[in-house]
């Protein structure tokens, strides 16, 4: 085995003398196999007699007496700039990402450990045997910075905590959807180990009674089903329940005083998700920014729809939240814009080729959302006044829209996305009256449907928005959403122009839209993706028929799908925001909107009653018809 000095790593923070780096001292030399072993990491480490060392290493052992002596001259002037650069690193290792510190005494705890390590390491390099055990250790030995700052991460760089707060814990919406999707994301390992969970609210109750009320709602995949007892007892163990009062600020205090306790000294991250009322909204958010929110780490509020009453209340809203959060840091959500269908929008046209190229006014003729709620859904008490403008439209089916028709972002970033379809939304056409139907159902107080609503509260909403850019320059966008309904259903169709001179328009029948292209993106009753083509049925005739090519999900993929809070709430973890909306974007929804919602203020329309479990009012078949669409079939 042969070994050449330049081989020898030695401090790069220690300038070497020009007699080690000449030329005379690059020799070669032959060493017999038992001075050498194998350290860990594949590492040669030196191994024999202090005489032969000597003897074969007469320059680098001048070299280090030399470096030894030349230090402790500098300890006897007092600490090195390298120690000092040391400190700094531990310090700024104790700022979080940010911005933020750790209390003054963890910090100077924490420097004065890695210094005093500094200290006595270096104590021990200058004992007269250290110019025999420095070279011998390693071959590829590391510098000095290098080995404690990598020991200052194994101890106090452990996984940042989690610590979810729900604001609200004894509603109906937090027992039925927001506490099982989060045992759901626990259960499938999509949240970390160290991850902690608080219910709040005015209840006198206990973290047990909060266990107990939650336990009946949590369920385990059907497609895992292992250790679900177990991992469910951990869940509960986990999940904690904090008694707010009526005052807020003192409330929000408590919770912040309980989370520090399940945080360790490393980053803590937060998130709070507002399941309260509307009224209430501004009082809660503003205690908890003042008083609830970590220092070690990023805080997340999720704030459910509506967003506001008008464009007037909504901004206010927007104003107050801005005043205590970063817009980064408010998350807007609406369960719907959480399903698969949603999700899969932006898949569909930006990574197949064969769609991408179609999707503007030169081969699409109209586009069309459907939303319809069957008997199986009731309208709950905050329906009242909001009406399905406000809850759905404004959100869910605006914010479909947007991601349908948007421009190619730049990136997936969530900024990116909400960048486009905010400037999608800006360039909606406000409504008319003329392009609206409203409709409310006949419903009785035997079967509890209408119990909370006036008679100007429409349930049924029909329009043809117009998307005034290039690209979609004279399509009409057809929305239908509506409660009480005949059947539930959730889709998109997205119907093409009719072939230009089709050669074949005498063998289709009567009904030449029959033959229209279709692509239709289906959420419910089954999710599927169908696209209608024009077909010759097999036979010694010419018949033209058009089925539809499907895939079945069901069928396809064989797993269950999540819930949309599942998906919804991982994305707020993960800090995926593009289906969340931003400020502007719900600025430019109600500008679309306020016209027609003024209309109803001022009780210029009233909506056209239809019967509960029908097909919604008369009215919009004319509005399909005016703006030359085919009615899609219920």
């Amino acid at each position: 085995m042969s070994m050449s000095f330049s081989a020898v790593s030695v401090p790069s923070s220690v300038s070497r003398p020009s007699y080690l780096c000449s030329s005379a001292y690059q020799f070669s030399f032959g060493a017999p196999a038992n001075y050498f072993r194998s350290g860990s990491g594949g590492r040669v480490v030196l191994h024999g007699g202090p005489l032969h060392l000597c003897r074969k290493f007469c320059g680098l052992k001048q070299w280090i007496l030399e470096n030894l002596h030349h230090q402790q001259h500098q300890r006897k002037l007092g600490p090195t700039n390298e120690y000092k650069s040391i400190k700094n690193q531990v310090k700024d290792q104790s700022t979080d990402q940010s911005g933020s510190t750790l209390s003054h005494e963890d910090s100077n705890d924490q420097t004065s450990k890695i210094t005093s390590e500094l200290e006595e390491s270096s104590l021990l390099s200058s004992q007269p045997h250290a110019s025999v055990t420095v070279p011998t250790t390693s071959v590829e030995s590391p510098s000095m910075p290098q080995t404690h700052s990598s020991k200052f991460l194994v101890e106090h760089g452990e996984e940042p905590s989690l610590c979810i707060a729900v604001i609200g814990a004894t509603g109906e919406l937090a027992r039925r959807k927001i506490f099982p999707a989060l045992f759901a994301l626990y259960y499938s390992g999509f949240l970390p180990e160290n991850v902690s969970i608080f219910g709040y609210s005015r209840k006198n109750i206990t973290d047990e009674d909060l266990r107990s009320m939650i336990a009946s709602t949590l369920t385990c995949r059907v497609d895992h089903q292992e250790n679900c007892g177990d991992k469910m007892d951990v869940f509960l163990s986990r999940t904690h329940y904090i008694n707010g009062g009526y005052d807020n600020r003192e409330g929000m205090s408590k919770l912040n005083v309980l989370m520090k306790r399940f945080e360790g000294k490393s980053e803590a991250n937060r998130i709070f998700y507002l399941s309260v009322p509307q009224e209430a909204l501004i009082n809660v958010a503003c205690s908890l920014a003042d008083n609830a929110q970590t220092q070690k780490g990023w805080n997340r509020v999720i704030i459910e729809k509506p967003f506001g009453f008008d464009v007037l209340s909504s901004h206010r809203l927007t104003q107050s939240l801005r005043s205590k959060f970063e817009e980064k840091q408010i998350y807007r959500i609406d369960h719907l814009l959480g399903r698969n269908l949603i999700e899969n929008l932006t898949v569909l046209r930006f990574a197949n080729l064969v769609f991408e190229p179609l999707w503007s006014r030169t081969y699409i003729r109209n586009v069309q959302v459907i939303l319809s709620e069957d008997l199986g859904v009731q309208a709950g008490r905050y329906f009242d006044g909001y009406g399905i403008i406000r809850d759905i439209v404004h959100s869910h089916i605006l914010q479909t829209i947007a991601l349908l028709a948007m421009e190619t972002p730049i990136s997936l970033d969530g900024e990116d996305i909400r960048n486009e379809k905010a400037k999608l939304l800006r360039s909606v056409r406000k409504l008319e009256p003329s392009d609206v139907i409203l409709g409310q159902y006949k419903g009785s107080t035997r079967d509890k449907v209408d119990l909370f609503m006036n008679s100007l509260t429409p349930t049924y909403f029909a329009a043809a928005l117009y998307i005034d850019n290039a690209r979609w320059d004279g399509v009409p966008f057809l929305i239908k959403a509506g409660m009480g309904l005949i059947q539930h259903r959730v889709e998109i169709r997205i119907q093409f122009h009719r072939v230009p001179g089709n050669l074949y328009r005498e063998r289709m029948g009567h009904n030449i839209d029959l033959a229209t292209n279709e692509l239709i993106l289906r959420d419910t009753p089954d999710e599927a993706i169908l696209v209608r083509v024009n077909n010759k049925i097999p036979g010694l005739g010419f018949k033209l028929d058009s089925p539809e090519l499907n895939l079945l999900y069901k069928d396809k993929y064989n797993v269950e799908v999540p819930d949309s809070y599942e998906h919804l709430l991982l994305d707020v973890i993960d800090g995926d925001n593009h289906l969340f909306l931003r400020s502007d974007e719900l600025a430019a929804a109600w500008n679309i909107l306020t016209p027609i919602l003024n209309e109803i203020d001022n009780k210029n329309i009233a909506p056209e009653l239809y019967e509960l479990g029908g097909r919604g009012p008369v009215g919009a078949y004319y509005l399909w018809a005016k703006h030359g669409v085919r009615w899609a079939e219920d």
